[in-house]
C-alpha cells in the first residue's frame, strides 16, 4: 500500500515538473509594467529556471523588445536564450522569424494560434489539453491536461 501512495506522489511530482513555466514578459511574482520585456528581466527570469514569453519587434533592419511599442533595442543574439517563446508584434518581426529554428508565434485575439515549435497558444480562459499552453491561467477554472502555463505569477505554478 505504501509502495502504491508512493508511486501516486511520485507520479504527480513528475507531472508537475513536467510542466512548461512561462514567465509573461519576465514576470514571475506579479505583473510589473515597468520591467517587463526588459533584457535584464527577462534574463533574471530565466536564471530562475523559467521559459520567458517576450513581445518583438522589427524595425528598420533593428529587433525591440516591447509590449504595446517598440522600448528596448536588442541584438539579436538575445533571442537564442534557451526557452524564450518569441511573440512577434509586427508583421515584419514575423518574417524575420520564419527562416530561424527559434520558438516564436504571432496573434492578436485569436481563440488559438500554433507556434513554431508546434504548440497551441490558447487565448485566456479557452480550454486546452496536450501541446496546449493555458495563457493566464487565473481565468481557467483548472489547467489540467494544459501542456504548459504562461503567467504573470508563474511562480504560483512551481
Amino acid at each position: 500500500m505504501l509502495t502504491l501512495f508512493l508511486t501516486n506522489i511520485n507520479k504527480f511530482t513528475l507531472m508537475r515538473e513536467c510542466l512548461i513555466l512561462i514567465a509573461h514578459r519576465g514576470n514571475i511574482n506579479g505583473a510589473n509594467r515597468h520591467l517587463e520585456n526588459s533584457p535584464h528581466y527577462i534574463c533574471n527570469a530565466i536564471d530562475r529556471g523559467y521559459n520567458v514569453e517576450v513581445d518583438v519587434w522589427f524595425i528598420n533592419g533593428g529587433w525591440w523588445l516591447g509590449h504595446d511599442s517598440p522600448q528596448y533595442e536588442i541584438d539579436f543574439t538575445f533571442l537564442h536564450h534557451t526557452g524564450m517563446w518569441l511573440h512577434c508584434k509586427n508583421y515584419e518581426a514575423l518574417q524575420q522569424l520564419i527562416p530561424t529554428e527559434l520558438h516564436f508565434f504571432y496573434h492578436t485575439d485569436e481563440d488559438y494560434v500554433l507556434t513554431s515549435k508546434k504548440y497551441i497558444w490558447a487565448y485566456p480562459g479557452q480550454p486546452g489539453g496536450d501541446h496546449t499552453i493555458c495563457v493566464m491561467p487565473d481565468c481557467q477554472a483548472s489547467i489540467k491536461g494544459f501542456a504548459g502555463v504562461c503567467s504573470d505569477y508563474v511562480s504560483d505554478y512551481r
